[in-house]
């Protein structure tokens, strides 16, 4: 069952987390930033922007973002993170033309095969594709005719959204897969994460010291703790910030 991570009894663990080695890590949109209606109207507001350039000075910080990591350093707005890991953890630094190829491919068959659809729109974030239905009147069939067409891709994995249908490379790297990498790298024995939809899941999932946190409680959710709303992400790494003790990296 997933405990509220304010309450009396849960806010503990952040003590926990405060005094050890911890991997603070984000997810952005729904988490770092509200949920909007059309993605380019997404950013933090001025007091998230505020406390998480605090929290990076006193500990090892990432975002792990289903955006184009461009697209997250512009709206991270200077604030300095240990990494930025967009398209759901395929890209890194480092992008291989081949990937880039075989989206541009899906592309071609995906938009003339949902160009009917009213009010659905096809995002080319470089290394996948997010297929938005959220403007769209009939939901549930234009989602049922959006995965019969990725579905009939080459090489794809399927990933869920809050109205989006997102399409990434089979073999690259999921959000688990970096995080784990992303602990190893900065030699951090636990982890914070923190997420807000289906395509969190596989950081919610992991095994050993990690917290995860889900925005909005899921019974099907991996994630152990939950906040109720996006805006409580601030009281967390506020909470965060006060507990390091001496205000110090460890």
């Amino acid at each position: 069952m997933m405990q509220y991570l304010l309450s009396r009894k849960s806010r503990s663990v952040l003590t926990q987390l405060a005094n050890q080695k911890t991997l603070c890590a984000f997810d952005f949109d729904g988490t770092l930033a509200p949920i909007v209606a059309h993605p380019s109207r997404a950013g933090m507001n001025d007091r998230t922007r505020s406390m998480l350039q605090r929290l990076a000075l006193l500990y090892p910080c990432v975002v792990i973002s289903g955006r184009a990591r461009a697209d997250v350093l512009e709206r991270l707005n200077g604030v300095k993170v240990a990494r930025i890991i967009g398209n759901h953890g395929a890209e890194t630094e480092q992008v291989t033309g081949r990937s880039r190829r075989l989206v541009r491919q899906w592309r071609s068959v995906v938009e003339p095969e949902l160009a009917a659809l009213a009010g659905l729109w096809i995002e080319d974030k470089g290394l996948s594709l997010a297929v938005h239905y959220r403007q769209c009147v009939e939901k549930r069939e234009v989602r049922r005719r959006i995965m019969e067409v990725v579905r009939s891709l080459p090489h794809v994995r399927i990933v869920g959204g809050k109205q989006v249908v997102n399409v990434v490379e089979a073999k690259a790297p999921h959000k688990g897969d970096v995080l784990e990498s992303e602990c190893r790298r900065l030699a951090c024995n636990w982890i914070l994460y923190v997420g807000d939809d289906e395509n969190d899941e596989d950081a919610f999932a992991l095994n050993g010291n990690i917290v995860a946190v889900r925005i909005g409680r899921s019974r099907r959710s991996h994630a152990r703790y939950y906040l109720r709303t996006q805006s409580e992400i601030v009281k967390v790494i506020e909470l965060l910030c006060s507990e390091r003790p001496n205000g110090s990296d460890r």
